[in-house]
């Protein structure tokens, strides 16, 4: 990827104090030195510490990332959702983990973008996940595109400017019309996967909005306010309320639905460099949609 700007300030300026003002992260200038990528001031090529004079053209160029051979490239679809130069969302499917794993090597979100990539012909192959999501949770997956969209994506997650919402049927309790769970959370000490709400765990919060009410479950709006592992179903379970088909927090096994009944139906983010606000929605998947036409 390149970036180009034309100096028009009118006084002079060193290049590294003008790409710090743009907001160029040092970890991405490091790379351009040293991974084969070039800083060009009219044409020619200088370090962080030429001087810009108003008129210049610089040009930063970063070297084509090209991809990990841990990450084989799969021909399994992707549901673009939204796509421009420097980000993807996807639409996840169940039954699908984020990045590969011993038992899923080859079928990951990651092994399908990647043979995505591959079969568009982009010269950056790194998969660079921004948003990741649950194996059974559905739904929208930020990527950034490029390491220099990450870095600006991670700013943004630092600032708690890019929001997910997230939708989930619970059962057993009558929630009120919204309200803020706040209740740490900390590792089960029985397992390794299994996560409770603990007083001496790490501070978490859940807003939650009732988007409708059927005779036995309740359609919720939520939105993570801090990022802990298996936050919704710890906190719904913790209230009662656990997910439908959420077998390991307490939520009751069903036909229709058999994984947790969570879905991230919602994003917000603003684009790197345009700085334009995205919000993207994503409609309930199949097996939700269903279960809850069955109640109606």
């Amino acid at each position: 990827m390149e970036l180009e700007w034309i100096y028009q300030a009118d006084q002079p300026q060193l290049v590294r104090n003008f790409l710090q003002e743009q907001g160029i992260p040092r970890k991405f200038l490091s790379a351009v030195k040293y991974r084969g990528g070039s800083i060009l001031l009219n044409g020619q090529a200088v370090t962080v510490r030429a001087s810009l004079r108003p008129g210049d053209r610089l040009k930063v160029q970063a070297a084509p990332e090209l991809g990990h051979e841990t990450v084989p490239a799969s021909q399994l679809p992707i549901e673009i959702v939204y796509e421009d130069p420097d980000c993807l969302v996807v639409n996840k499917p169940i039954n699908t983990v984020s990045i590969p794993s011993q038992k899923h090597p080859d079928s990951s979100m990651a092994n399908r973008i990647k043979g995505y990539y591959q079969q568009q012909g982009y010269s950056d192959q790194v998969i660079h996940i921004v948003t990741r999501l649950d194996r059974d949770t559905s739904g929208l997956m930020l990527i950034a595109k490029h390491r220099l969209a990450h870095a600006y994506f991670d700013q943004q997650i630092r600032n708690k400017t890019i929001k997910k919402y997230y939708y989930a049927i619970s059962e057993g309790i009558d929630w009120p019309r919204e309200g803020l769970i706040d209740a740490p959370i900390g590792r089960h000490p029985d397992s390794i996967i299994q996560r409770r709400v603990d007083v001496s765990g790490r501070p978490a919060l859940t807003r939650f909005w009732v988007q409708d009410k059927y005779p036995e479950a309740t359609l919720l709006k939520l939105q993570l306010l801090t990022g802990r592992t298996h936050q919704i179903r710890v906190h719904l379970a913790h209230l009662g309320g656990p997910l439908v088909g959420d077998t390991l927090y307490g939520g009751s096994y069903q036909d229709q639905i058999q994984r947790q009944a969570l879905h991230c139906g919602q994003l917000e983010f603003k684009q790197p460099f345009s700085h334009e606000q995205i919000i993207l929605k994503q409609a309930l998947p199949a097996d939700m949609q269903a279960w809850l036409e069955a109640q109606a």
